[in-house]
């Protein structure tokens, strides 16, 4: 571990869902620190909390109690509005599903979170070019969803994610509808993202060809810790 500051600091995080009268603990005093540009991969059987605890990570979901550090901002005690902000402005999300608009092109896709920012339509142009060379799609900017491969759809999803260039890249089974082929081609790029732009990817994952390309696996069982 660095010595420098850990971009994700989580300190006995707990989160319960309450269904009526029911109280189900999803994470139970959660200690962990993640690193400035690790590829953190959480593995753990369904249910094993760790969708929940990349939720509050990525400023999705709130903790019933403990806090949650990101860049030194403790995101648990944003608002509302706040905690939106703060996501939009520092969190690329990638998930099992693609979640593309269909009628939009794979440009049109990317550069949707640009429209948030007050950039110039020729600065947005910019950035999504890049994230399309990053992802290897430069040749299919003009392609709808329907007219590209899984793999291909999840790298415009992960353009997407990185377009505003975030510091952290949350990653919810990512290669879980994708053959193995496609889902190295993904995983790679996660990993380059970490290894050479500096990027802090977390990434849940059942498969443990898919952990390996981490820097390091954290495994949950029950909502605790097991290493």
């Amino acid at each position: 571990m660095p010595a420098s500051t850990p971009i994700v600091q989580i300190r006995q995080l707990t989160k319960i869902f309450r269904q009526g009268e029911i109280e189900v603990t999803a994470l139970h005093r959660i200690d962990q620190e993640i690193a400035e540009g690790e590829f953190l991969t959480l593995m753990g059987p369904s249910g094993s909390g760790k969708s929940t605890l990349l939720h509050i990570i990525a400023g999705i979901d709130r903790p019933t109690s403990g806090d949650c550090i990101v860049q030194g901002h403790n995101i648990a005690a944003f608002d509302e509005s706040e905690l939106a902000d703060w996501r939009n402005q520092n969190v690329g999300f990638v998930f099992q599903t693609f979640n593309l608009i269909p009628v939009l092109t794979a440009f049109e896709n990317i550069e949707l979170p640009l429209l948030l920012t007050s950039l110039s339509a020729r600065e947005r142009r910019q950035q999504v070019e890049t994230a399309l060379e990053i992802v290897g799609l430069s040749d299919r900017s003009r392609h709808l969803p329907r007219q590209l491969s899984g793999g291909q759809e999840q790298r415009v999803a992960i353009a997407r994610a990185l377009v505003t260039d975030p510091k952290l890249i949350v990653a919810d089974e990512p290669t879980g509808n994708l053959d193995a082929h496609s889902a190295t081609d993904v995983l790679t790029i996660l990993r380059t993202l970490s290894r050479e732009a500096g990027k802090t990817v977390i990434m849940v994952t059942h498969d443990p060809k898919a952990a390996a390309f981490g820097t390091r696996t954290i495994h949950l069982e029950k909502g605790e810790l097991t290493n």
